[in-house]
C-alpha cells in the first residue's frame, strides 16, 4: 500500500510542507526580531494555496463564478514598524509559532489514526 496515491494522505503531506515552510519563516522572523529594517513575512493561509491546487468546476450555468485568491505564497506582514524599520512582534510570532506547532501535531495525529484504520483494514 502507498500512502501517496491516496488523496488525503497527499492532502495530510501538503498541510506539513506548508507547516515546515512557516515554521522556517517565523524562525527567521524570531531571529531577526532586532535586525534594523527586517520586514516580518508569513506564508499566505494554507486554504488559499490549496483552492488554487484545486480549481473548482462549474456543473451548472445557475452557479456563480469563484475569484481568484493572492496565492503567491511568502508575503509580508503588516505590522507597526519601530524607528529603525524592524515590524516583528515576537509576542505575534511566538503566537503563530504555537498555532503552527498544534497544528502540526494535529495533521500528525490524523495521518497516524488513519494509518492505524488502513492495518487494521488489512488485517495487520
Amino acid at each position: 500500500m502507498d500512502p501517496s496515491h491516496i488523496a488525503l494522505f497527499d492532502l495530510a503531506d501538503k498541510r506539513l510542507a506548508w507547516v515546515d515552510r512557516r515554521q522556517s519563516l517565523l524562525a527567521q522572523n524570531i531571529a531577526n526580531a532586532d535586525t534594523p529594517g527586517w520586514r516580518a513575512h508569513d506564508l499566505t493561509p494554507f486554504g488559499a494555496a490549496l483552492s488554487q491546487a484545486v480549481t473548482p468546476v462549474m456543473t451548472d450555468p445557475m452557479h456563480l463564478p469563484g475569484t481568484a485568491l493572492d496565492t503567491t505564497g511568502v508575503k509580508a506582514a503588516s505590522g507597526d514598524r519601530t524607528p529603525d524599520g524592524n515590524d516583528v512582534a515576537l509576542d505575534e510570532q511566538l503566537a503563530k509559532v504555537a498555532d503552527t506547532d498544534a497544528t502540526h501535531e494535529l495533521v500528525t495525529d490524523l495521518y497516524a489514526k488513519y494509518l492505524s484504520m488502513f492495518r487494521t483494514a488489512l488485517g495487520r
